[in-house]
């Protein structure tokens, strides 16, 4: 895993395209590097989920369990969808209803994706977010990205690209600097591989909400 002094950093404005953003984060995505990125609510950690290298590189920088899976975010329902083995009905609806948004969905995963990925499981956690540049990526990659929050694991998340650079600037290859994030509160997680919604993690989507859009 390359190491560097100071993450390159680059900065998003409200008023310029993110054009040129998008194309370094990719770029440094197919070379199996990470890259820490603003998300809808906390700011995310991306590497390819198809580099076996740059995920078990994530691991290590975090300091994550391996028996923890690392969640993804899509550019679209259409991209979440190549993810799972099984897209149920229940899936359809909440995507339908609650992406782009902070909800989190759990699904039957493909058996293309590496176990490294899964944590021993057989289930993938996959969102699509209100986050223009999170979107992006991941349709300028051709495929989801990792979403695991950018901070080392049982430490705060970090809310801001400073944090970032202090806590984990060594191991970053790319530093997207989006401003401080909009909201403190993780995504909510609901397991939608059966009938009914469970909730995994309760977040930002209140839970009669989730309820209501699984309705139909």
């Amino acid at each position: 895993m390359a190491r560097h002094d100071m993450p390159n950093r680059l900065s998003l404005s409200p008023r310029q395209r993110h054009d040129d953003v998008v194309a370094a984060a990719v770029a440094v995505l197919q070379s199996g590097g990470i890259v820490a990125y603003p998300t809808d609510t906390l700011y995310g950690l991306a590497v390819d989920p198809r580099h076996r290298g740059a995920v078990l590189d994530l691991f290590d920088v975090k300091g994550r369990d391996r028996s923890q899976a690392m969640p993804l975010i899509a550019a679209d329902a259409s991209q979440a969808e190549m993810l799972a083995r099984e897209w149920t009905p229940l899936a359809e609806r909440l995507a339908q209803r609650g992406w782009p948004g902070p909800l989190t969905l759990v699904v039957r995963a493909s058996l293309a994706l590496p176990p490294e990925l899964l944590g021993g499981r057989d289930t993938v956690a996959v969102r699509v977010p209100d986050a223009a540049f999170a979107r992006s990526t991941a349709w300028g990659l051709g495929h989801p990205i990792t979403s695991t929050s950018a901070n080392r694991s049982g430490q705060p998340a970090a809310r801001t690209a400073d944090d970032i650079r202090r806590t984990l600037g060594s191991a970053i290859g790319l530093l997207v600097d989006g401003g401080p994030s909009p909201v403190v509160v993780p995504s909510t997680i609901v397991d939608v591989t059966g009938d009914v919604p469970l909730l995994v993690r309760a977040g930002a989507v209140p839970w009669e909400r989730v309820l209501d859009f699984s309705t139909g």
